[in-house]
């Protein structure tokens, strides 16, 4: 399963590198990283049948997460990739708003990577 990890912070990759390493080295999950909702936006336009799933942050510099949301939801009407959106602020404006613009979950930081995990699988099957 390819995932698109969209976030502003540098730790980001090597973070979710390591704590999923185990599923990427058995080829269970594949992740691609933007560091903007622009970048991510470009990258879908160029790899968009293998994203399954998006993770993506909601404050970021430029275009937020749910304007990518807003966007990605308006240009695949018929098959959709799963998205996730992620925030430090977990309060219920950023939660109705995504999940008004058609979020399939939402998650707060520090993320439970356990969770993820389960979530994942999930969504894998």
């Amino acid at each position: 399963m390819k995932i698109l990890v969209v976030d502003d912070e540098a730790d980001v990759q090597p973070l979710f590198l390591q704590r999923f390493r185990r599923e990427i080295r058995n080829g269970e999950l594949d992740f691609a990283f933007s560091q903007s909702g622009e970048e991510a936006y470009t990258y879908l336009e160029k790899h968009d049948s293998e994203v399954v799933l998006i993770l993506s942050d909601i404050n970021m510099p430029g275009m937020s997460g749910l304007e990518l949301l807003r966007l990605i939801r308006k240009k695949h009407e018929t098959k959709p990739p799963t998205i996730m959106m992620v925030t430090a602020y977990g309060d219920e404006e950023n939660y109705q708003q995504a999940m008004k613009l058609g979020a399939d979950d939402f998650l707060t930081k520090p993320l439970d990577f356990t969770q993820l995990k389960d979530k994942l699988k999930t969504f894998a099957s």
